[in-house]
C-alpha cells in the first residue's frame, strides 16, 4: 500500500484512473472505500485521475492518540505531502463532511496546489462540541450514537453495511480527532477557485452553507431534497450529476 509521510504520521493513499487529477477526502468515521462503496469510483475513474486519501485517524493512515495531531493544518499538510509524492502541483479537490472542512483548510493555507474545490456537507464557521460529544472513545457505541445524534440521524435507521462503516475505527483516535473546530470564514472572498457546494436539505449544515457561498466570488450551491447528512454521501446517483457538470465545466 502506497504512503507518504508528514511528520512522522503514515498517510495512506490510492491512486486510480486517467485524466485531470481529483482528490477525494471522506469524511469523519469514514475512509476512502466509501468512494468505492457507494459508486463515486465507478463513476468517476474514466474520466479523473483519483487520488484517495485515508485521513489521519482513518483507513490505514496512521491513527495518534493526541488531539494536538489532528490540528488542520497537519491535515491540510497530509494532502500536500501526497500530492508532493506523487509530483501533482495543483488538483481538483473533493471532500465531504470532515473532507470538506479540510477542503476549506486548503483554501486558507495551501490554495496554490487547488484549482476547483467541491465541499459537501461543511462550512468555515466555528464549531464547538457539546459536552455529550465529548467521549473518550472507551464505549465505540455510545461514540457513534452521540455523533449520529448531532446530525439528527437514528443509528436503527442506516443498514447493517452502513453501521459496519462506522464501527471499523480507533475510537480512541476518534475521540483525539474530533475537537472544537476555529472560525475560518474570514477565507471566504479570498477564495479565487471555482467552487461547488452541496448539501442534503434534511442536514443541519445546510442554512451554514447557504450563507458561506454568498461571500464566496466563484461558487455555485447545489441541495437535494430529503437527504440528511450520511445520505447525501451515500446517495452517488443524485449527487454526481451536479458535480460530473462542475467538473467538465473546469476542463
Amino acid at each position: 500500500m502506497p504512503y507518504a509521510t508528514n511528520q512522522s504520521v503514515r498517510i495512506h493513499y490510492r491512486v486510480e484512473g486517467e485524466g485531470p487529477t481529483l482528490v477525494l477526502q471522506h469524511g469523519f468515521t469514514w475512509n476512502m472505500e466509501g468512494w468505492s462503496r457507494h459508486g463515486y469510483v465507478e463513476a468517476l475513474r474514466p474520466h479523473y485521475r483519483l487520488i484517495l486519501v485515508d485521513a489521519r485517524g482513518h483507513g490505514a493512515s496512521d491513527k495518534p492518540h493526541d488531539s494536538a495531531a489532528y490540528d488542520l493544518p497537519l491535515r491540510v499538510g497530509d494532502v500536500v505531502t501526497v500530492l508532493d509524492a506523487l509530483d501533482v502541483h495543483t488538483a481538483h479537490f473533493w471532500g465531504y463532511s470532515m473532507g470538506g472542512w479540510i477542503a476549506f483548510g486548503l483554501a486558507k493555507y495551501a490554495p496554490e496546489r487547488v484549482r476547483g474545490l467541491i465541499i459537501g456537507g461543511a462550512h468555515p464557521y466555528e464549531r464547538r462540541l457539546p459536552p455529550s460529544a465529548r467521549l473518550d472513545g472507551s464505549d465505540p457505541k455510545a461514540f457513534v450514537e452521540a455523533l449520529l445524534a448531532r446530525l439528527g440521524v437514528a443509528f436503527a435507521t442506516l443498514s447493517p453495511e452502513q453501521q459496519a462503516e462506522f464501527f471499523d475505527n480507533d475510537f480512541l483516535a476518534l475521540a483525539a480527532a474530533q475537537g472544537d473546530r476555529p472560525p475560518m470564514e474570514d477565507i471566504l472572498p479570498t477564495m479565487r477557485m471555482p467552487c461547488l457546494l452541496y448539501s442534503g436539505e434534511v442536514d443541519g449544515v445546510l442554512s451554514d452553507m447557504q450563507k458561506c457561498v454568498q461571500q464566496l466570488p466563484h461558487a455555485t450551491f447545489v441541495s437535494f431534497p430529503s437527504l440528511n447528512h450520511p445520505e447525501a454521501f451515500y446517495r452517488a446517483d443524485v449527487v454526481l450529476p451536479p458535480v460530473m457538470k462542475f467538473l467538465r465545466a473546469l476542463g
